[in-house]
């Protein structure tokens, strides 16, 4: 492949930093949401690989329940990605060399949150007008041996738009992949990608670069992919919303309805965490599950009414269950 601009199928192999990938389509890491239940559930469907939701370097130090939540991993988890916060290259380096993160093959950078108090904080997407101090938070978490990539925006606004500059940086500073999200730091989640700039990181770098921003379906992953020339996509909310958009963009072959894979992420988040933990998780997933469905202002007040597992239980198979035995979609 002509790593200037052709791209390769959706659902291809890929490897990154010497790690092969079945899938370059990746679920990207969210706040709240990407949990070691959820991850296992997208690799199952198709991803290549999904991150942990993102973790403060910072915080970590205190190793306090919250951050071993947002941690927790096992074998079962074949290729495990993490995904840090923060400004401060010493503070990156030590987490990227602690114990807590020895068992991650990847550290992903987070470089594109956009949102007030973290830029506020001199991190995410703020790091885009700090170049120099991007490029020894990335030679930091280098000198752990471990592989690196970064997830960044094009720009803090249109009129100062990096990427290429930063794609460049990346690369040169030891980043094993970039992704890009097509858009500026203050189009926050609105708005169409910016496809043009995404190209022009992928034809400045010889690292892989994945692409991400707007993608609702298969059409939205097939255009990017030919706009840009990345090398994969990353979904990100759509990605939550509907999972089984990732055996949809990658072709294969599942039997399992939304209601199934509820039931399935149920029982595994009981293995790993506490009831109260597993309550709110089941619910927050199955409220993203029933989107547009008929009835889902009095199914959500059901749901939320729930205060144990049974309880969740009966609920999700009057909601769920019926609607697939009514024939009316894969749920």
């Amino acid at each position: 492949m002509d790593n200037k601009g052709n791209t390769r199928g959706i659902g291809s192999e890929i490897m990154i930093g010497g790690i092969r990938f079945k899938s370059n389509v990746l679920m990207a890491p969210l706040a709240g949401y990407t949990c070691f239940p959820f991850r296992l559930m997208v690799r199952k469907l198709g991803a290549g690989s999904a991150y942990t939701e993102m973790v403060s370097s910072d915080a970590l130090k205190y190793n306090d329940k919250a951050t071993s939540k947002l941690l927790y991993t096992d074998d079962r988890e074949k290729i495990k990605c993490v995904q840090l916060l923060g400004s401060v290259p010493t503070v990156f380096e030590r987490a990227a060399k602690s114990d807590l993160l020895e068992k991650f093959d990847i550290i992903d950078i987070n470089m594109g949150c956009p949102v007030p108090n973290v830029i506020k904080a001199g991190e995410g997407c703020s790091l885009l007008d700090d170049i120099p101090r991007a490029s020894r938070i990335i030679e930091a978490c280098k000198r752990s041996g471990k592989v690196v990539s970064v997830k960044c925006r094009i720009g803090m606004n249109r009129q100062r738009i990096v990427i290429e500059e930063f794609a460049r940086m990346c690369e040169a500073s030891g980043a094993d992949m970039i992704t890009v999200h097509g858009r500026t730091r203050d189009m926050m989640y609105d708005g169409e990608p910016l496809y043009e700039y995404i190209r022009i990181a992928k034809q400045s770098v010889r690292i892989p670069v994945f692409a991400n921003g707007g993608i609702f379906s298969k059409a939205d992953a097939a255009r990017m992919m030919e706009k840009t020339g990345a090398d994969g996509v990353m979904l990100g909310r759509y990605g939550f919303e509907n999972p089984l958009i990732f055996s949809e963009l990658t072709g294969k072959e599942i039997t399992d309805t939304k209601y199934s894979l509820l039931m399935e992420q149920l029982e595994i988040a009981k293995e790993c965490f506490d009831e109260l933990y597993v309550l709110s998780y089941i619910k927050k997933l199955a409220s993203y599950f029933m989107k547009k469905m008929p009835g889902t202002k009095g199914f959500k007040l059901d749901l939320y009414k729930c205060g144990n597992i049974p309880e969740l239980k009966d609920v999700l198979g009057g909601i769920f269950r019926g609607k697939q035995d009514a024939g009316t979609g894969t749920f």
